[in-house]
């Protein structure tokens, strides 16, 4: 198979009490790719979403700012240069309080219904 130029990613909306942009790279949406996703997260200061257990494994690395993830063992603040690897089943929710860019990987891709969101 060739190499494939992915041309521009496709901004999707993004769960959480302020508006976040997402500009998905590789993914479902963009690429049509199941097995993993490669987004650009611009969140702004003081975004939170709402808790969830997914069925992926994701990795954020942090290019600016610093992201807040908490879990059942409680939190911990990824800043610029840093990464963090939250597994697939276990319950973590993400938040920016001074704002951040940030990438995230999932392994496989992100979907809705495989996020599994706490209820309101």
């Amino acid at each position: 198979m060739a190499p494939r130029l992915i041309e521009s990613p496709t901004r999707i909306e993004a769960a959480g009490n302020k508006p976040k942009l997402i500009d998905e790279v590789v993914g479902r949406v963009n690429t049509g790719t199941g097995d993993l996703s490669i987004a650009h997260m611009h969140s702004p200061a003081g975004w939170v979403e709402p808790g969830q257990t997914p069925d992926f494994d994701e990795y954020t690395y942090v290019l600016q700012g610093f992201v807040r993830v908490e879990s059942a063992e409680g939190s911990i603040d990824v800043h610029a240069g840093q990464a963090i690897h939250t597994p697939k089943g276990e319950w973590i929710r993400f938040s920016t309080p001074e704002g951040a860019d940030y990438v995230a990987v999932c392994i496989p891709a992100f979907s809705p219904d495989s996020v599994h969101r706490d209820e309101d």
